[in-house]
């Protein structure tokens, strides 16, 4: 069969994905990932279901497919699976009669059995198999992203009880895959061409407790430096309450990985982080935040926010762009609080107008990117390692060690600026000189 995975949401979704791809291909299907593609056999949508944003877009995709097959296009077979449907599959199922089938997020297997592939073609990676799925180790994974770049996933489920925050009811406890079981991973997507691994899970820096005993994370990624023959090896979705410092000092260690640090902190002021059971108070971030810069001075920081919280006052407001604007982070990302069902939070009520969300949000954001503007200035005229992502309206895109892809800045080189030289590929590693900057990309030429 032709069939068409969409996948909405996080890279966690994307490894989920590509994971169920790899399996189909295994059992003798052709599977793509494009959501404009109207002539196969059948679509799989895999949803989001984390914020209202997320659950709208999840929304939208699922009607756009009915309209495709409701108007008698190729697609005979409309399945929807993932977080939204882990929520709210009772709803949607009466709402949406014309979805063949509902799968929530431990039910891969039953998805692969919709095509007739055989269990055996996949091996579970921890306690709950079929939702840890995870290609046979002899399989190498279906890519949605370029080749030159790949989510390495660690765990899956979350134990943090975040009051806002509804995946620990989405994916359930956290379970940490075996460390061979991500090395010999990590080894395979090189051995098929991955530059930079990205290293996910709901929470990183919680690795290891349930397998080990300990937090693993820096044993890992001195395993992954050492063994995997990654290029570029990048950290995401750190958590800042107990963060093992000995992973820093292995970031420190080893040129292959990234000097960039993925924590979204959320908060400043002490009162709110308390109600959002973050686990750290305003000066254990500030200490962990100068940690960082002490240890690692080169470090990118990147992280993100949310305002509107319930109960947050114009004064807290303003605290937190204080933080921001002694911080001066070098990536940031600001969310609007979104009341979920089934959180704590959402019992507090959602006592910040949406204007009131809305206008802080655009507050905080153009305070950063003044702050990245400034960062970005004292960039020019230095020299750095870049990573080619492909090529665009006569630029070749490519991304510093300090930039992770789809969400950080670019740094584009004119194509005209190789002339009498072969232009790069996406992959390969060229020394860009920055010539100048903009708020978000750098401008460059090759030093060839």
């Amino acid at each position: 069969m032709k069939i068409n995975i969409i996948t909405l949401g996080c890279s966690k979704n994307t490894v989920d994905s590509e994971n169920l791809a790899t399996a189909l291909t295994a059992a003798g299907h052709s599977v793509w990932f494009d959501r404009q593609r109207n002539d196969c056999d059948a679509v799989i949508v895999n949803t989001c279901g984390f914020i209202s944003d997320a659950k709208e877009e999840s929304i939208n995709t699922i009607l756009q497919q009915i309209a495709v097959k409701t108007r008698g296009r190729k697609a005979r077979r409309l399945i929807v699976c993932g977080c939204l449907v882990e929520r709210y599959r009772n709803e949607l199922a009466a709402e949406m009669p014309e979805v063949d089938a509902w799968y929530g997020v431990h039910e891969w297997d039953k998805i692969v059995g919709e095509f007739g592939t055989r269990s055996s073609e996949l091996s579970g990676c921890g306690s709950n198999n079929s939702s840890l799925l995870t290609p046979h180790s002899s399989l190498a994974r279906s890519l949605s992203t370029p080749v030159h770049y790949a989510f390495l996933k660690i765990a899956e489920g979350c134990n943090r009880r975040c009051s806002y925050c509804a995946i620990p009811l989405i994916r359930g406890a956290h379970h940490s895959r075996p460390m061979d079981d991500i090395v010999d991973e990590a080894r395979r997507l090189v051995h098929c061409g991955v530059k930079e691994l990205i290293v996910i899970s709901q929470d990183t820096t919680y690795y290891g407790l349930d397998l080990y005993g300990r937090r693993a994370l820096g044993e890992l990624l001195e395993r992954l430096a050492t063994e995997s023959g990654a290029e570029w090896i990048r950290l995401h979705y750190t958590y800042p309450s107990s963060f093992p410092i000995d992973a820093i000092e292995v970031i420190r260690r080893h040129d292959n990985i990234c000097n960039y640090i993925d924590i979204p902190l959320q908060h400043i002021n002490t009162r709110i982080l308390n109600s959002m059971q973050r686990g750290i108070d305003r000066e254990g971030t500030l200490r962990l935040i100068g940690d960082f810069r002490r240890r690692l001075p080169d470090v990118a920081i990147r992280t993100t926010l949310i305002v509107g919280y319930p109960g947050e006052t114009d004064a807290d407001f303003r605290e937190l762009m204080d933080f921001v604007r002694e911080a001066r982070f070098d990536r940031m990302g600001c969310f609007a609080y979104s009341p979920e069902e089934g959180t704590p939070a959402y019992a507090l009520g959602d006592t910040v107008p949406d204007e009131v969300k809305q206008q802080r949000v655009s507050e905080l954001m153009a305070l950063q990117e003044g702050i990245s503007m400034e960062k970005n200035e004292g960039r020019v005229g230095r020299e750095f390692r870049c990573l080619v992502d492909g090529r665009r309206d006569g630029y070749v895109i490519a991304r510093t060690e300090y930039d992770s892809p789809e969400v950080d800045d670019e740094v584009l080189v004119p194509e005209s600026s190789f002339e009498g030289h072969r232009l790069p590929r996406p992959g390969d590693f060229i020394p860009v000189r920055i010539t100048s900057a903009l708020e978000h990309d750098l401008i460059g030429t090759p030093v060839l």
